[in-house]
């Protein structure tokens, strides 16, 4: 139980390693196990590492979160395994283990709970045709359904497949609200484990009849039906139309719309959670940059094809990270190929909010905070009832009305990369090559700090560089969880620690911590989302790191450091702690003092020394090394040709030549240039754009124009029968109104059409005329040609 700790004689610290002063029985008590991850609905598996135990009639029980026990078991190597539990939460789940039947529990380790979707396909029973299965009944859905799973999961010659219900009962947003998944009933016992079963449902009995949302499992033979927490493997929960009563069969589309009404007046009484949703952002480009507040859905995703089975007419839909402080709703937001939002309000493909955040929302395990779960009974099978199995998807619509961008602001930008370079929040921009620990920002709001180490380049023959870049960059909010993005390497790799032990992604690339979500897109690439809404992207450029910050508008005139006072006004950027204020003309050698009043202190430092050589060159030297000196651009000379050369490389990116200089290395300057591009391009992408808002077609009538941008046109038009009363157009104004209102279609004949009706006449009636004239001249023009011959 001392696990973390470090004292005089050993350590049990994680960075004990480096040190190589580790306690003997370090590895014994402060557990690594493999696989380090499953599903959130248990029944996997997991061997503790280094862990060898000789007396195996001793029972194993292993406690998670200290209430939840599954029994563990010892195998013929010795080596101590454990079985996930079902839980309510996903993230990291702290457990012990007890080998000595429950008497004491020395032995501490951490499980990763992931979301079921988030978990590879290879660990869950698939549902073969799963449309099948989520319409058997509806329509001329029926016939044999069949699921296939990996056997060799299970060490058994015989399978129980069971039927697992989820519920959440009491009243809502009370304590007595809770989440359950029961036991209902097996479809089959004692099957060959052969990894494929196929049946013909049959209705399941009355008491049964209330679980519409559900899934399966699958595992021995020898367990005793609904036992908990065992060896086991689950499919994906999803509506069980398949186990639904005859009264579903018989007339599908009269129980469905039944059910939309029960959850209609259901919905009507709850309380509105729209209110404290974000808005969503305008344009797809903005969505996609505001990464610290939104996140790709993996449901409607471009990067993957846009495979949008719930928004067709979407391209990419994202959802907020951050589920809403009271109610634990989550937003969402979908974009056409044009790049505009789809909503609800125009198509049924629109993008709908959701009372539980699909994702669920800290402290989880209860309703409506339960991940994947409460958004399938609050939002996704209600979607079912009314729009899937009933034509009754306006009242769902109305309920789960898309946000338009109106009140969206889009979060500011700032940069580090390449020797390093700086571009702050309000866009002043600069360099500042100093070697050691700097604080990049620090905020009065909720306590947002963010450190960058910054160590001198090579040269190509080996020899140190007159610039430095970034090697590692460290972030912690208020009490959260403190990650680390480093360098480590040969070749130079992402590394990236927690609470200053080393994160492994080999099995999941998303993770939820302690105010904070961590994503690993890429090998190169770390996105770390705070619940602020504050984000950060930190990525290999060459051989340093870049990063960028994001900060709502929140954070307005709450910021300092390296990164700028964020309040509109560049001029005050350069503020030093005192609060004196360098002007933007500053010198580069009044700029580099700037930056080195901005070094760490030992006392405030987030970062891992977790070698000699950290702490002899961080910790028992200055924050800032006085005696590195770089190489400043007023102390460069160039011949024209040299000049020539590295702008024509650069494309006279002043910080790319920069760079090229002072390490010798073209690829490092380009490198640079590329990441200050990037900073660019994502700063174009979150430029404020002017919505009017949704304008609604007239009653009964059409309109033609579904984007609500500036300068947008919006067109109108009558039904057959009725005329326009109004403008038969509206364009969105750059004070974000529509110079029109909707016009009005009144009864009766079409005021256009009477009047090409009328024009149309008088049009005719003039050509009649024009034609009696000419024939009424040429007769008597005939005439007097008559009356002269003799």
């Amino acid at each position: 139980m001392r696990c973390g700790e470090q004292d005089s004689l050993c350590s049990c610290h994680p960075t004990c390693s480096g040190f190589h002063n580790c306690c003997k029985d370090f590895l014994d008590y402060c557990l690594e196990i493999s696989p380090y991850s499953g599903s959130m609905m248990g029944g996997k598996d997991f061997v503790v590492q280094h862990l060898k135990w000789s007396s195996p009639t001793d029972g194993v029980i292993c406690r998670f979160k200290d209430s939840i026990q599954t029994l563990g078991y010892v195998d013929s190597l010795n080596q101590v395994h454990c079985i996930s539990p079902l839980l309510y939460e996903s993230g990291r789940i702290p457990f012990t283990i007890s080998l000595d039947n429950g008497r004491s529990f020395p032995r501490t380790g951490t499980w990763l709970a992931a979301h079921p979707y988030k978990v590879s396909e290879s660990e869950k029973s698939q549902l073969l045709n799963e449309t099948q299965w989520q319409y058997y009944g509806t329509s001329d859905t029926r016939g044999n359904l069949s699921l296939t799973w990996n056997a060799s999961v299970l060490p058994t010659p015989t399978v129980t497949i069971e039927l697992w219900g989820y519920e959440e009962t009491g009243k809502p947003y009370s304590e007595s609200w809770t989440a359950k998944w029961s036991y209902l009933y097996s479809l089959t016992r004692k099957t060959p484990n052969s990894g494929f079963f196929t049946f013909i449902p049959n209705p399941a009995s009355p008491e049964h009849q209330k679980w519409r949302v559900g899934a399966l499992r699958i595992s021995s033979s020898e367990n005793y039906p609904g036992q908990q927490d065992v060896l086991a493997i689950w499919t994906n929960d999803h509506a069980l139309a398949w186990h639904l009563g005859d009264d579903f069969q018989a007339d599908s589309v009269a129980w469905a719309r039944e059910q939309c009404l029960a959850w209609e007046a259901l919905e009507d009484d709850l309380p509105n959670f729209l209110t404290e949703l974000p808005d969503c952002p305008c344009t797809l480009a903005q969505a996609r940059a505001d990464s610290g507040r939104f996140f790709t859905d993996y449901g409607c995703d471009i990067e993957h094809g846009s495979v949008c089975t719930y928004h067709p007419g979407a391209v990419h839909c994202v959802r907020s990270v951050q589920a809403s402080p009271r109610y634990g709703s989550g937003q969402q937001c979908c974009y056409t190929a044009a790049g505009t939002q789809l909503l609800t309000s125009d198509s049924t493909s629109g993008s709908t909010p959701d009372r539980g955040h699909d994702w669920g929302a800290p402290p989880y395990r209860a309703p409506p905070r339960v991940p994947g779960m409460s958004h399938w009974l609050y939002d996704v099978i209600s979607f079912y009832y009314c729009c899937l199995w009933a034509p009754e998807c306006s009242r769902y619509m109305k309920r789960r009305p898309s946000s338009d961008c109106r009140s969206y602001r889009p979060p500011r930008l700032a940069s580090a990369f390449g020797d390093p370079h700086f571009v702050t929040f309000d866009g002043a921009s600069f360099s500042f090559s100093g070697s050691g620990e700097y604080v990049l920002l620090e905020t009065t709001q909720n306590d947002l700090r963010v450190q960058g180490r910054a160590q001198p380049g090579k040269m190509p023959n080996g020899t140190q560089a007159h610039g430095t870049g970034l090697t590692a960059v460290v972030v912690q909010e208020g009490d959260s969880d403190v990650v680390e993005v480093r360098l480590a390497g040969m070749p130079q790799a992402l590394e990236v620690l927690l609470n200053h032990k080393a994160l492994s992604f080999t099995e999941q690339n998303w993770m939820d911590l302690k105010g904070m979500f961590l994503s690993v897109a890429s090998e190169d690439k770390v996105s770390i989302m705070l619940s602020s809404g504050a984000g950060l992207d930190v990525g290999i450029q060459g051989p340093f790191l870049s990063v960028s910050i994001l900060l709502p508008e929140k954070f307005l005139n709450h910021t300092r450091g390296l990164l700028g006072t964020l309040n509109n006004n560049p001029e005050d950027d350069f503020t030093l702690r005192s609060g004196h204020v360098l002007p933007l003309n500053a010198s580069a050698q009044q700029v580099f003092q700037y930056g080195a009043d901005w070094a760490v202190f030992n006392a405030s430092s987030l970062f891992t020394y977790d070698s000699w050589y950290l702490v002899y060159k961080f910790l028992q030297q200055p924050k800032h090394d006085p005696t590195f000196k770089p190489l400043f651009p007023n102390e460069i000379t160039l011949s024209p040709s040299q000049e020539e050369e590295v702008s024509r490389l650069c494309e006279n990116d002043q910080f790319c030549i920069l760079d090229v200089i002072s390490t010798g290395n073209p690829s490092v300057g380009n490198a640079t240039r590329v990441a200050h591009q990037l900073h660019q391009e994502r700063l174009r992408s979150l430029q404020p754009v002017v919505s009017c808002g949704w304008l609604s077609p007239p009653s009964n009538g059409h309109k033609e124009g579904l984007k609500y941008l500036v300068d947008s046109i919006v067109q109108f038009s009558c039904n057959s029968g009725y005329s326009l009363v109004g403008s038969e157009k509206s364009v969105c104004r750059a004070d974000g109104t529509w110079s029109m209102p909707t016009p009005e279609c009144q009864p009766g004949r079409s005021y256009t059409v009477l009047l090409s009706i009328i024009f149309g006449g008088l049009a005719i009636v003039a050509l009649i005329s024009l034609i009696y004239v000419i024939l009424h001249r040429r007769r008597k023009g005939s005439r007097n040609m008559w009356s002269s011959q003799p």
